[in-house]
């Protein structure tokens, strides 16, 4: 039988990533988790709340950020990861850095959440020899600028070279690609429109061999569509992004609000069980 994909959950459809930005600075809840004991709590929420994972961030990449040295992100993420994992939390790490990364899977993390794709030269290296699952993101420029002037020819076809490139260059580095997936990276280096024309044609994504994962829970592009400027206030947009993306083929999400999604992608998953045109 085929390897099963670590990043997936073994019986539901879909699965669920918890953003925890222990962050002073990221777009939504940035500052609110900065405290080690606050995080933890709200990690621990995430779970119970129905996260497959709980993705922990230490340094924020929203539009014109400026990076954080590694010694910081890693003072920032460690405790919290070190106190989730000894509570049986499934923990992501949302990290560029391989120093970073090393360290939180020394702490038990199973997923690293990588936004350059293995970027660093020592991530590849180190996901395979840790035998952990990885995510693997398109972007364009870095969080400082990818925002200024973003442009594609076809930004479907474009994203969908990269991702097949980098899964290519991850497995000849030796991570299988049943412990890999990949992400579009919504909003990362990517107008409004592209954002909707991958979304639109999401499916084009999920012949690559590896899940295909998707980040729209409260994101800007949602607040210019319905005219909403708080993050807070995105929740039905995200919602039906989220369902948008599932029905487009997407199996991972990364979200804010883990019950609303779950019951949007229960009832999505419910409706398309008994169509009799669902092909998967």
């Amino acid at each position: 039988m085929p390897e099963t994909n670590p990043l997936l959950h073994p019986t539901r459809p879909f699965t669920l990533m918890g953003v925890l930005n222990v962050t002073p600075d990221s777009f939504s809840d940035g500052g609110r988790y900065a405290d080690p004991s606050l995080a933890i709590e709200r990690g621990l929420a995430l779970r119970a709340l129905g996260a497959d994972w709980v993705d922990v961030g230490g340094e924020s990449t929203r539009p014109g950020s400026e990076p954080v040295g590694a010694e910081e992100e890693l003072r920032r993420i460690l405790p919290v990861v070190q106190s989730l994992v000894a509570q049986g939390v499934p923990v992501s790490i949302d990290t560029y850095r391989a120093s970073v990364a090393e360290a939180a899977v020394g702490a038990g993390a199973g997923l690293v959440n990588d936004i350059s794709a293995f970027s660093d030269p020592a991530m590849a290296p180190l996901v395979a020899r840790a035998g952990v699952a990885a995510l693997l993101m398109h972007m364009q420029g870095s969080p400082k600028n990818m925002q200024k002037s973003p442009h594609y020819s076809d930004v479907v076809l474009e994203v969908r070279a990269f991702l097949a490139g980098r899964l290519e260059a991850a497995e000849r580095q030796g991570v299988p690609r049943a412990r890999l997936g990949v992400d579009p990276g919504i909003g990362f280096g990517k107008s409004i429109e592209h954002n909707l024309a991958l979304l639109g044609r999401l499916r084009e994504l999920t012949d690559l061999g590896a899940p295909v994962a998707v980040g729209v829970s409260r994101k800007s592009f949602l607040g210019a569509i319905t005219g909403n400027p708080d993050p807070g206030g995105r929740l039905a947009a995200s919602l039906s992004a989220a369902v948008c993306a599932y029905q487009q083929g997407a199996r991972l999400f990364r979200v804010h609000d883990l019950k609303e999604t779950r019951d949007a992608l229960m009832a999505a998953e419910a409706v398309k069980s008994h169509d009799p045109r669902s092909a998967d």
